[in-house]
């Protein structure tokens, strides 16, 4: 009887997974240097030596620190944009954004923690939001991405988003509502993420009630 050939993981898809866990292990050595000498003063030859890579190799993954920097925020926020865009079109504005955030929340822990601590992601959080360089870039990834989120939720709801001013005054007002969230959360002791979704969710019960309308019964 001839011996079974043992059965082998494709070696592409080892290629990946070295990769990724190259990249991972590159954000958490970076997030760790920022976090604790400053982002202004560590190097990328810091960082790569952290993983005991070569320059060249960082710059395989990330263009420069800023990228590396906002890795992990990348990642939480193309989960919610994938989100909301599987979310019912029968859904009114404010409940798709509220359902696509809380369900975001539901799995993103698990997948921050597959790269970093969420203690880690906090006081990265924080570095961000106390590094002027890094506030700048922070303010203008948010204004991005709240216009990629307006013409979403008027795509949703048959608008021109450059005519109609609801969609981008809605996204406004819920941004800063999770902004305010995450400030709040970042200042806390309590770094789990059923904390800030908790938080979340407290800030946007206040929000429902002043504007949560059905827009297609008010054309």
């Amino acid at each position: 009887m001839a011996t079974p050939t043992p059965q082998t993981a494709p070696a592409g898809g080892l290629r990946a997974r070295k990769k990724q866990r190259t990249r991972d292990a590159l954000i958490r050595a970076a997030l760790e240097l920022f976090t604790e000498q400053g982002y202004e003063a560590t190097t990328v030859d810091e960082i790569a030596e952290a993983v005991d890579v070569s320059q060249r190799t960082y710059f395989r993954y990330f263009a420069n620190k800023e990228d590396v920097a906002f890795a992990v925020q990348e990642m939480v926020e193309a989960r919610f944009m994938a989100e909301l865009t599987a979310r019912p079109a029968t859904e009114a504005p404010l409940t798709a954004l509220r359902s696509a955030v809380m369900v975001a929340w539901d799995d993103i822990g698990s997948a921050i923690e597959s790269v970093i601590p969420v203690e880690l992601h906090m006081r990265s959080y924080q570095m961000i939001e106390s590094t002027p360089a890094l506030m700048a870039v922070h303010l203008r990834r948010s204004s991005e991405l709240e216009e990629q989120i307006a013409r979403l939720i008027a795509g949703r709801e048959g608008l021109d988003v450059d005519a109609d001013p609801r969609p981008r005054v809605l996204v406004a007002a819920f941004c800063g509502v999770m902004r305010v969230a995450g400030k709040i959360w970042g200042e806390g002791a309590d770094c789990s993420v059923a904390s800030i979704r908790e938080l979340t969710q407290s800030y946007l019960d206040h929000m429902a009630p002043a504007i949560d309308d059905d827009w297609r019964t008010h054309r």
